[in-house]
């Protein structure tokens, strides 16, 4: 007859090793051979659709098979809205986020973030001869974000009277703006320079950056090991030059924005630093 004492250690056991178990997503993601990277899709030119081969491809597409590669597993991406990115995450379905993930305390609580991935200027966009030369001249007007965005954040924190109209997407928001449904767009310089080389002439920006923000990849909490690992790919890629070769061919020398890369990524992420509206 098997005791109560030996079924309940059996249990005490089971569960121990369910635990650890879920504690050890390195160890998961090795059995499995397969990283499961979040990225966005649509932001060009940190993950977006290669019209020639139809793959997604950029900035953080790079950094991601870069992880992969580091822990000798493969990589497989999952596109996501910018809202669903920190769920898909603490639900499980991704491994890691790699998709213009802002630093912030509120996030913080609800994930953990690799070193710095990218520093970005988060500025306005407006129409040309629209008369606003500074964030204090958007007032009580009408502004675009993508949905779940620190972008959204940045705009009811400097001006929050604005009317702020949220979007799925960065070309959704920035398609309000060409179609005169807001008076200005915020989003990374980058996405709106790449929205203006499309778009020609008629766009301007307000020249003060509405934030200074801090990226970072995005891990589940509880998960040490795998964020060190992160971290460990991200030091081994500035140190080996591959930092500044994937930032050249995306977003530096190599690329139409031709950016001069300020950042390195092996400094822990901040709070981002919001301007003074005057």
């Amino acid at each position: 007859m098997i005791s109560f004492k030996t079924v309940c250690g059996a249990a005490v056991l089971s569960l121990f090793a369910i635990t650890a178990a879920k504690a050890d997503q390195l160890a998961d993601i090795k059995a499995k051979g397969t990283l499961v990277c979040g990225t966005m899709g649509t932001f060009e030119p940190f993950s977006f659709q290669d019209p020639k081969t139809r793959e997604t491809v950029g900035y953080e597409v790079d950094l991601c098979q870069k992880v992969a590669d580091s822990l000798g597993v493969k990589l497989e991406l999952k596109l996501l809205a910018v809202e669903a990115r920190i769920p898909e995450l603490t639900q499980g379905r991704v491994d890691l986020l790699s998709a213009a993930l802002g630093y912030s305390d509120e996030r913080a609580k609800q994930i953990d973030y690799s070193l710095t991935s990218f520093v970005s200027r988060q500025m306005f966009m407006t129409k040309a001869g629209s008369g606003i030369s500074k964030i204090a001249d958007l007032k009580t007007d009408k502004i675009s974000a993508p949905k779940g965005s620190s972008s959204e954040k940045y705009v009811r924190a400097l001006v929050p009277d604005a009317k702020l109209l949220t979007f799925q997407d960065p070309p959704s928001a920035f398609l309000a703006l060409q179609q005169s449904k807001v008076k200005a767009l915020i989003l990374s310089e980058l996405a709106l320079k790449k929205f203006q080389m499309q778009a020609g002439d008629g766009l301007e920006f307000i020249k003060e950056p509405a934030a200074i923000e801090y990226w970072g990849l995005g891990v589940r909490k509880g998960e040490p090991a795998f964020l060190d690992a992160v971290n460990k790919a991200l030091k081994d890629m500035e140190a080996s030059g591959d930092a500044q070769k994937i930032f050249d061919k995306w977003i530096g020398k190599d690329s139409p924005y031709t950016l001069e890369r300020t950042f390195i990524l092996d400094k822990p992420v901040s709070n981002p630093v919001l301007a003074e509206v005057k």
